[in-house]
């Protein structure tokens, strides 16, 4: 059996407050290890590395409980290296790795100790990372926040669990202590949880978001890959049906070709961004807001430790 993330982490719960673009900081991370979890937030949440080092010194400077990065190790984002780098240089405790291949992150950060923990939707991604010596892998399944996966958590997990030795970490769809259950009973070694996390009271979010996270539900919900040309799920407002959900006929085109694919995909990362950076912070009529199908489980603007205490003890 595949150690729990208790053990490998030494922390008293078994989950991982997920990292969340935009939304992720330090008072939040710091509130999830004084519970007895543990945190990650995207080192793209920072716009220079100095603020990046000064966010993990922060945190640092206030608990010696283990907490992690997100590192986006695609060719999108532009400062991978430099993000990387200062990880490495800080011995962060572990690190998250999406949409891209994790091989260099893996082999830098093995012999500093560096826990690697990478994003699969897949079995066959999953044996790739553990090929190449992973240390666990997040099973982002199709309930998730954010870019999700298209498997169900149970043939997610379980797929994984047959071909692979690594512990599984099960991400998307749980928001309760029931579902928290649930996914330990199919012998997952941990949860990462986003979505209700966007209702807590550190969560520095304009009135507007938080208001339609109590107002819409699950069936609010949609995909679209008109943000960051991947799918992700976002609350289906007026702005956004307005929209559409699907990529255009010229910008699938062009992530068709070769040559160009990259610089769509950088284009499209940034446009996507920038939509969201303006829904987080303050709101218009052109509004797109991320959210799981979680928020139907989200009813007030709660601390941190309380949303915690409901997902592990009930």
């Amino acid at each position: 059996m595949a150690k729990l993330l208790t053990d490998i982490l030494n922390i008293q719960y078994p989950v991982i407050v997920a990292p969340m673009f935009l939304i992720s900081n330090t008072e939040m991370v710091l509130e999830a290890l004084e519970y007895g979890a543990t945190a990650a937030f995207p080192a793209l949440n920072y716009r220079s590395i100095e603020e990046l080092k000064n966010a993990i010194e922060h945190i640092r400077s206030k608990s010696d409980k283990p907490f992690g990065v997100n590192l986006i190790v695609n060719k999108s984002n532009l400062k991978y290296k430099s993000q990387l780098d200062l990880l490495l240089e800080m011995k962060v405790d572990f690190i998250i790795t999406s949409l891209g291949s994790p091989e260099e992150t893996i082999n830098l950060c093995k012999p500093l100790g560096i826990k690697v923990f990478c994003d699969v939707v897949d079995v066959q991604y999953a044996q790739k990372v553990e090929a190449l010596g992973a240390d666990a892998v997040i099973a982002v399944n199709n309930r998730a926040g954010g870019h999700c996966g298209k498997l169900s958590q149970f043939d997610l997990v379980t797929a994984i669990q047959k071909k692979c030795k690594l512990p599984v970490i099960s991400a998307g769809g749980i928001s309760t202590f029931a579902q928290f259950n649930e996914a330990m009973a199919m012998g997952a070694s941990g949860v990462s949880v986003g979505t209700i996390f966007l209702a807590a009271r550190e969560a520095n979010i304009s009135q507007e978001y938080r208001d339609a996270l109590i107002q819409y539900g699950e069936k609010d919900i949609v995909l679209t890959t008109k943000m960051s040309g991947s799918h992700l799920t976002v609350i289906n407002t007026p702005y956004v049906q307005s929209l559409g959900t699907e990529a255009s006929f010229l910008e699938r085109i062009l992530n068709k070709n070769k040559t160009l694919k990259k610089y769509v995909k950088l284009l499209l990362a940034f446009k996507g961004m920038k939509a969201i950076e303006n829904a987080t912070f303050k709101s218009t009529y052109k509004t797109v807001w991320c959210a799981g199908p979680s928020i139907e489980h989200i009813h007030s603007i709660r601390p941190m430790k309380e949303i915690l205490k409901d997902l592990t003890q009930g």
